[in-house]
């Protein structure tokens, strides 16, 4: 039988030339270098596909824990600066330490939000932030520890579990866009006013006309779009408040600890490093995924350095005023969509997002946006988060009874906070912080359960995905 031919090797290729790539069968297309004429619209897409859920996680805390404008537009710098090192560690890596070096967009993710904001929930105005941070460190301790097993722990996490809490996070944020495209401020008189509505659902039909009739870009940046003329639209009703652009310095980096020193309560930390599980589990399928795609074997050492990434990230982030962070679904679609699978290009998609979080200016405009107008975008972008978990669970074998409960219970225990936010009033306050955000109670109830179905009192035990073996 003849041998195969030597396949295409890692690492940098030569610089390429005006018209096309480095291409060529010693170079795989990840590893391609292409011309500016190329990279820079395909970096263009994948800053258009990330940008409205990078600035999401620093909006939606910032606005609960009451930060005025100016702090919230340094927490949206924030985020993006930490998106932007993160994305450029993890596409250029550091040989066998860091970086998985494979098309892959990284930032605060939105399964953390729900949590957070419970954390939030349960601490005095001005102590939110620090308990937030602490408990996020400490996640990052949890991830950088957990990383190098988490191949073993996966079979505790198929898709019937990670399906429940994906579709969890969709639907536990939901009140979230709902609250802003009433106004934002409950305690406002105008809270809920028509006008307030009739401009969510502007920026909404805006979205839906942009995804129906758009072609190419124009359908990928539909959410930046309708942002963007919604905001346009409420201007002349003095909707739009301009103040944060005359404040906002043009340019500085974060300030280590601007949002007070990190404090940590176990009950945060534990809601946290459940949280984080969830996103470790969610990377490492994006990486299989992104694997896959790009026909590069996405093996337990690639894993490993890229989960060290997301804790390094995770870890450091809060020093800045970052969040929980990892993968980026959206920008896999962005890869499988346009088969451009250069990692240069997410790389250069980085960097924009650096120079983004350097000039806090730029984040300032972000905040431009009035919240009716977030809450008509957040309806389209906490739904698909919903959908991607439905999703999930169509493959996750629900003619079996025994998942069809596990998905059942899993989803009521999470939906219970959502339902009736007094429910754990009278139990202690660890259990609160746990129980009472969405995602933490059903990831609790859907391994406990998929624990008691599939694993307790088994002889055998699934193996391990082979991509998930290392080699």
């Amino acid at each position: 039988m003849a041998q195969p031919a030597k396949g295409p090797v890692e690492g940098p290729c030569s610089t390429p030339s005006e018209t096309g790539s480095t291409a060529t069968p010693d170079c795989h297309p990840v590893d391609e270098k292409l011309h500016p004429t190329r990279l820079i619209p395909a970096a263009l897409q994948h800053i258009a596909a990330m940008y409205a859920g990078v600035v999401t996680p620093p909006l939606i805390i910032g606005q609960a824990v009451g930060l005025d404008t100016a702090a919230q537009t340094r927490l949206i710098a924030a985020g993006l600066l930490i998106a932007g090192l993160t994305t450029v560690l993890q596409t250029l890596g550091v040989k066998n330490f860091a970086g998985n070096r494979l098309p892959f967009v990284n930032a605060a993710s939105s399964a953390g939000i729900a949590p957070i904001l419970a954390i939030a929930e349960t601490n005095a105005h001005g102590e939110q932030l620090p308990a937030i941070y602490g408990a996020v460190m400490v996640a990052g301790v949890f991830c950088l520890v957990v990383g190098p097993f988490f191949g073993r722990l996966l079979r505790f996490f198929p898709p019937l579990v990670t399906g429940v809490v994906i579709t969890l996070i969709g639907v536990t944020l939901m009140p979230v866009p709902v609250g802003w495209a009433q106004g934002g401020d409950k305690e406002a008189a105008d809270y809920g006013d028509m006008k307030y509505l009739a401009l969510a659902a502007f920026t909404l039909v805006v979205i839906l006309l942009f995804q129906r009739f758009g072609r190419g870009f124009l359908k990928q940046v539909a959410l930046l779009m309708g942002l963007f003329i919604g905001t346009v639209a409420a201007i002349p009703f003095g909707m739009a408040d301009f103040s944060s652009l005359a404040s906002a310095p043009v340019a500085a980096l974060p300030t280590p600890f601007d949002f007070g020193v990190p404090t940590f309560q176990p009950a945060a930390i534990l809601s946290l490093c459940i949280v984080m599980l969830v996103l470790m589990t969610e990377s490492a399928a994006g990486m299989i995924a992104v694997g896959e795609i790009c026909e590069r074997k996405t093996d337990g050492k690639t894993i490993t350095r890229g989960l060290r990434t997301d804790g390094i990230a995770t870890l450091l982030g809060p020093v800045f005023g970052g969040f929980p962070t990892s993968a980026f679904a959206q920008n896999v679609g962005v890869v499988s969509l346009t088969r451009v699978r250069s990692r240069y290009v997410v790389a250069v998609a980085g960097g924009a997002l650096i120079i983004l979080g350097a000039f806090p200016v730029l984040g300032a405009v972000v905040s431009l946006v009035p919240m009716p107008v977030l809450g008509g975008a957040g309806i389209v972008l906490f739904g698909s988060i919903a959908v991607s978990g439905i999703r999930t669970l169509s493959e996750a074998g629900l003619d079996d009874s025994s998942n069809i409960i596990l998905v059942a219970v899993s989803l009521g225990a999470g939906i219970i906070p959502l339902a009736a936010p007094t429910f754990y009033a009278d139990f202690p306050a660890w259990a609160q912080t746990v129980l009472g955000s969405g995602i933490s109670a059903g990831a609790l109830v859907a391994v406990t359960l998929n624990l008691f179905f599939h694993h307790l009192g088994t002889r055998g035990r699934a193996p391990a995905p082979a991509a998930l073996k290392s080699s």
